[in-house]
């Protein structure tokens, strides 16, 4: 499942929370969801970081 799938999803699950509830299975699956759209973004993040280069003048 790649990145945009999951965010969809995730919204998917948002809209449905705040219309109808969520099942116990649903809140485990977005409680996943996003804790594997975070590690993303921290990698993501954390490699933009490395790439820096620091010049003095």
């Amino acid at each position: 499942m790649d990145i945009e799938s999951v965010v969809a999803r995730i919204n998917e699950l948002a809209r449905k929370h705040k219309t109808d509830g969520l099942t116990e299975e649903e809140i485990l699956e977005r409680a996943k969801l996003r804790e594997r759209y975070l590690e993303n973004f921290r990698a993501n993040f954390r490699q933009r970081l490395e790439q820096i280069e620091i010049v003095e003048e």
